[in-house]
């Protein structure tokens, strides 16, 4: 009889948010935001999520620049968690969660009026600034070199044409304080919208992604496991590589990918481990949650992962694939005009392309390149996806983080490439990223799901990168909670398809 009269009840609504300071995998405070609905006349709490680090610090930032970021975070979590607890708690109210076009575009609208507000003071701080200082105005004023950079040399050095002309970084996006409560609060609401349909975050992103059709066939993601971090630190010479991926064929379940990836990465402990060969190579384990060692050459990892994989029986090309994340934008020294491969060793953005060229011809198991330039060189950028578009992917990275919307005229504002890691970070809305992997596939791009360097224990992305269609998922090692959390996550989704 209760069950019966239940079918008459109201459908579920919002009737509280809560946002709340916790700290992230690696102890940064981040935001968590709970949902509350009026489910059969009762307030009951649905679930919560937790974002990742809005902010990533180069691994060359200075001191202050670290401490400012620090500053600037715990101002953005603290803004956020009230955004969250007032605005957004009375503006959501009474809607249903498993609206969550609506929900979104509400976000979008009280953001962008956030957005005009800081203007607003800006333009008024510079006005009073003006006033207060007009004999200064004629000063001339130098390009501040980007943080952990090298100063401009004296006056008086003359710059060839070519180490000129190399692009300035462009502008990064500026991240608004308090951005957090925006996608906090749009993943939030797509998890409640999930439990209030009983389906898994999965299948209902799916389901928002096709308008409610339920999708012929879902697939997993491939992962792109990170077994080595390299660090650009002293002895080592090596700075290009940021991280050795590896990524299982296609034909193999996911448990017996990973398997397979932790066979190697004991196998790549063991040789680090060998007393004589590479002395103290091995650090520590990364907030990458993987392997970390300094290299002197650009071959000298790929080598290791060879080695390694040789001693299993396994077959590079055949039983697993490489890939490797350059993280190029990171080396750009705007003196030189070139890139720091290796301490003191610079290459100017046409030298990278012959280097990458001739670095996948002597290894064709390498099948992705990611960040291999700055998104600045354009020109280079085409050059190398002519030069080995057919041979690997050319991922943008850093060239993509900051895209939170598509662009009006349905065009993204990334270099040429074959497909993009997207990241769930600050004002990323759900609806966001359904229209940016429906616009990414349209132009024949593949998307990848990529976790920040700062990882929370919420597992949402997974959900996100399969209910997606994404092509590949980008988690980090298989170590660390936060990460490990995401590739259990995986493995239930796999049993459950």
């Amino acid at each position: 009889k209760a069950n019966y009269l239940s079918t008459f009840s109201k459908a579920p609504v919002i009737c509280k948010l809560v946002g709340r300071k916790v700290l992230d995998g690696v102890g940064q405070p981040t935001l968590e935001v709970e949902i509350y609905c009026t489910v059969k006349n009762n307030d009951k709490r649905i679930c919560s999520s937790v974002m990742s680090s809005h902010s990533q610090i180069p691994e060359n930032a200075l001191p202050e620049t670290i401490e400012a970021d620090e500053k600037e975070r715990i101002d953005s979590v603290n803004t956020a968690v009230e955004w969250v607890n007032a605005s957004l708690n009375t503006m959501l109210r009474d809607l249903k969660p498993t609206d969550q076009c609506q929900v979104d575009n509400l976000l979008g609208e009280y953001f962008a009026k956030k957005v005009e507000e800081k203007k607003e003071i800006e333009k008024q701080e510079e006005e009073a600034a003006a006033e207060v200082t007009p004999a200064l105005t004629s000063c001339a004023s130098f390009p501040t070199p980007p943080p952990g950079k090298k100063k401009p040399e004296k006056r008086g050095k003359k710059l060839s044409v070519a180490e000129r002309t190399v692009p300035p970084a462009e502008p990064v996006e500026p991240v608004l304080c308090g951005s957090l409560a925006i996608g906090g609060t749009s993943l939030a609401i797509a998890k409640a919208g999930a439990t209030i349909s009983h389906v898994p975050l999965y299948l209902h992103i799916a389901l928002l992604k096709h308008d409610q059709e339920p999708p012929k066939e879902m697939s997993l993601p491939l992962p792109m496991v990170t077994l080595l971090n390299c660090e650009k630190i002293a002895p080592a010479k090596l700075k290009l590589v940021k991280e050795v991926m590896l990524i299982p064929p296609a034909e193999l379940s996911l448990k017996q990918s990973l398997e397979r990836v932790l066979d190697v990465q004991k196998e790549m402990t063991r040789l680090l481990e060998t007393p004589g060969k590479v002395p103290q190579a091995l650090k520590r384990i990364s907030r990458l949650g993987c392997l970390t060692t300094g290299c002197n050459s650009l071959e000298e990892p790929i080598l290791l992962m060879q080695t390694a994989c040789k001693n299993l029986g396994l077959e590079l090309g055949t039983d697993v694939y490489l890939a490797i994340n350059c993280a190029a934008h990171e080396l750009m020294d705007y003196v030189k005009g070139k890139y720091e491969i290796l301490t003191g060793t610079f290459k100017s953005p046409g030298e990278m392309v012959a280097m990458y060229v001739e670095l996948i011809n002597k290894f064709p198991f390498i099948i992705a390149l990611i960040d291999p330039l700055r998104k600045e060189d354009r020109e280079q950028w085409s050059e190398l996806c002519h030069a080995l578009g057919s041979k690997c992917y050319l991922i943008a990275e850093d060239g993509a983080t900051c895209i939170s919307k598509p662009q009006t005229d349905q065009n993204i504002n990334t270099p040429m490439c074959s497909g993009v890691v997207l990241k769930y970070i600050n004002q990323t809305k759900v609806s966001d990223l359904i229209d940016l992997t429906g616009i990414l596939h349209g132009q024949r791009h593949i998307t990848i799901l990529g976790s920040p360097d700062g990882e929370s224990p919420d597992d949402s992305l997974v959900d996100l990168a399969v209910g997606l269609g994404a092509r590949f998922v980008k988690l980090g090692g298989l170590s660390r909670g936060e990460r490990v959390t995401k590739y259990n996550r995986l493995l239930a989704i796999e049993e459950e398809l």
